[in-house]
């Protein structure tokens, strides 16, 4: 295959071309209920080429790579025809051309493992969390996996062949008492084989358990409260609320915001480090180089307090003056890569749970993420559950616990950061642009941040 990509992009007649070609695996099993509702395995091929003519793209996708000859042709048309009307002109940073092969480690490869044991260890789960408490009466256990072949060309004498397996596990139970319908639940997310699905029995409970415990817990009462984050939270609340606005399209495309993410301006507390890490081995869907051929590197997007980086792609870095990081991805062969988050963290500080809670006369400690959304500065998120503190202890638990604000005052507000850190991927994804589910891992350690705005009644 390199000699064929290599042949077809000497004949480009664009200023620059690359070729992205992949080959994909994948299983799924859903049981929801007692019922299986899915158990499958698919296997799809296709290819993206990326034309560049006097400062505009041209695209074309293809499934079949006898057409690529014609594919090259196609989307250098397509570029020489925009370049008639853009005016913004896309150039591109250079990089050192690359050469490189990567294999993803996996203990037990998921294509030769027969979809029944997928199905029985699945079926098991499932079994364990309806059979855990009475009040239980509905569940949703969904496995997933994927190894992802890529194989990526350009025109300066790139070529890479990177796999990347992907394996994902969701655990939920819904419980029920008196007209109250409560759920619980644990994502899991991983780089490896099938081996990373098993033994997650104490997690199947844990859910299980949740659910029936937020039945009985009293929903939260709205004010401002100290608040500690728990690491799930945390890690969530830094990728959705920060790590998108340092997106360098995302700036490019929003002048006032472009303003406030200034680099060398103080963000928060001189304890606070925040990191986007391109490659950490076993963590969920990395590789070595992104979508453009480019080394993941890693970017402090905050330290000691202030900003200090952002992400790019090739042409977003040029625009800007800056290095590209390999921040350049695509979820699928189907679309372009954009710029997007990899290993998104907070970098952990040196307190103890037991100190944080110290001195809190009555706060809040979230934990998990529900969901959530972010408007510019301006954050929602939902925690999964929570508990009271009162006089530096753990308390009953709450639910309902809504968390609004502004991220900039947010992090001025962070009191404390703990030594307690956790890198985990989930069974979900990162969306924008119409691309949707892109595997990232979050993490964090816990966080304590003085008034924040709690929702409830």
């Amino acid at each position: 295959m390199e000699a064929c990509l290599r042949e077809v992009l000497t004949r480009s007649k664009a200023d620059y071309a690359e070729i992205r070609w992949e080959e994909i695996f994948r299983s799924r099993v859903v049981f929801q209920r007692e019922q299986l509702l899915a158990l499958e395995a698919t296997e799809e091929r296709g290819g993206i080429v990326r034309a560049l003519v006097d400062g505009a793209w041209g695209l074309a996708v293809f499934t079949d790579l006898d057409e690529l000859s014609k594919k090259i042709e196609e989307a250098t048309c397509l570029a020489r025809t925009a370049a008639r009307h853009v005016r913004d002109k896309v150039f591109l940073a250079e990089v050192e051309p690359v050469e490189d092969h990567y294999h993803g480690q996996m203990v037990r490869d998921i294509r030769g493992i027969p979809l029944e044991e997928k199905r029985k260890l699945v079926q098991n789960y499932n079994k364990i969390v309806l059979e855990s408490h009475p009040a239980i009466v509905a569940s949703s256990v969904r496995y997933a996996d994927s190894l992802r072949r890529v194989v990526y060309a350009n025109s300066e004498g790139t070529y890479i062949e990177q796999e990347v397996p992907d394996v994902t596990l969701m655990l939920a139970a819904v419980a029920r008492k008196n007209g109250d319908v409560q759920q619980g639940f644990e994502s899991l997310g991983f780089a490896g084989g099938f081996e990373k699905a098993l033994g997650h029995e104490e997690k199947a409970r844990a859910a299980a358990k949740r659910a029936v415990d937020l039945l009985s817990a009293k929903p939260v009462k709205g004010g401002r409260y100290t608040v500690i984050l728990d690491p799930d939270l945390a890690g969530v609340f830094i990728h959705e609320a920060f790590g998108h606005i340092c997106e360098a399209d995302f700036l490019l495309r929003n002048e006032p915001m472009r303003r406030v993410m200034e680099l060398g301006k103080r963000f928060g507390v001189e304890t606070l480090n925040v990191v986007d890490d391109g490659f950490i081995p076993g963590a969920r869907g990395n590789c070595p180089y992104d979508d453009e051929g480019v080394p993941r590197r890693r970017v402090y997007l905050i330290r000691e307090g202030v900003l200090t980086g952002l992400l790019h792609s090739r042409a977003t870095a040029k625009k800007l003056g800056a290095k590209p990081t390999g921040n350049a991805r695509a979820v699928s062969w189907e679309h372009e890569p954009i710029v997007r988050m990899r290993n998104t963290f907070i970098e952990p500080g040196s307190y103890t749970f037991e100190e944080m809670l110290e001195g809190i006369e009555y706060g809040i400690y979230a934990c998990g993420a529900f969901g959530g959304q972010t408007e510019f500065e301006q954050f929602t998120f939902s925690a999964a559950y929570g508990y009271e503190i009162v006089n530096g202890k753990i308390g009953e638990m709450v639910r309902d616990v809504v968390l609004t604000g502004n991220v900039f005052q947010t992090l001025r507000s962070i009191e404390m950061i703990g030594k307690d850190f956790q890198l985990r991927g989930s069974a979900g994804g990162c969306g924008k642009g119409g691309q949707w589910p892109l595997p990232i891992t979050t993490g964090a350690p816990h966080v304590r941040i003085r008034d924040v705005i709690v929702g409830g009644r």
